[in-house]
């Protein structure tokens, strides 16, 4: 392992980073020489996924739970984990929820209040907390993983598309409350083959995206990773409050 590595010497925080995407983006940085703080609301899948990249990569890792809906567990999160590690030098805000419902008339408030507070209140605080402490470093990266809902929303995850569309707004306040030392950018995702997919109604999925998205396909879970390499590394050092779609070219939205 050389030190040509574009992400040696940093740790990176990844919300939802047991599995899916997250955990994509957690072997993919620790390839880069990062070290990983892996985040979920299940502690033993956080220790597993942790000792599964340390094993692959030979890079230091931590685990840590957190039920990033709550406001007293990102308090406690952002405290624990710049104390273990020393410094948090990459947030990524991946934990997402977009939960299934009958109709819009049917969203109970619990749902609705539930879907903000994973998309839009966790990444707030936690990016108030440790943003805040990477500024007074003087350096550091938040990626905040969006959707393309927030742009093109539907019916089906509405609530999810105004939370994300939230997440994009707190990205580019961020950008200018956290500059010019700490960059905070967003990666808005497409569909991607994880184990969310696996609801999906495949042949359904396959007739909109010859319609609606130009490559024809939901993208494979890798496919995100360079973009969040890209944001998490110095190849991206004049860019912040960056909205970047990785969606396969979605067209007029998603219907």
């Amino acid at each position: 392992m050389g030190n040509d590595r574009v992400l040696e010497g940093r740790t990176a925080l990844i919300t939802g980073g047991s599995r899916g995407l997250g955990l994509e983006m957690a072997h993919g940085f620790a390839a880069e020489g990062a070290e990983i703080v892996i985040v979920s609301r299940k502690y033993d899948k956080c220790v597993a996924a942790a000792e599964a990249v340390a094993g692959k990569h030979g890079v230091k890792t931590w685990a840590f739970d957190c039920n990033v809906s709550s406001w007293d567990d990102c308090t406690a999160l952002a405290a624990e984990a710049e104390s273990a590690t020393g410094g948090i030098d990459i947030l990524v805000n991946n934990a997402g929820l977009s939960p299934v419902y009958p109709s819009l008339a049917e969203v109970g408030e619990a749902l609705y209040d539930k879907v903000f507070a994973v998309n839009t209140k966790g990444p707030f605080r936690l990016t108030s907390l440790i943003g805040t402490a990477m500024a007074a470093r003087g350096r550091g990266s938040v990626i905040n993983v969006s959707s393309i809902e927030s742009l093109y929303p539907t019916a089906t995850a509405l609530p999810y598309a105004a939370a994300k569309a939230g997440l994009n707004a707190l990205t580019q306040g961020f950008a200018a409350a956290l500059g010019p030392d700490v960059r905070v950018n967003a990666i808005l995702a497409g569909a991607f083959l994880t184990d969310v997919a696996d609801a999906w109604d495949m042949q359904k999925f396959k007739v909109m995206a010859d319609r609606s998205i130009v490559m024809q396909r939901a993208g494979e879970p890798d496919e995100l990773v360079g973009a969040a390499i890209f944001f998490a590394s110095e190849a991206s050092r004049y860019a912040t409050g960056a909205l970047l779609r990785i969606d396969g070219g979605v067209i007029g939205g998603i219907v």
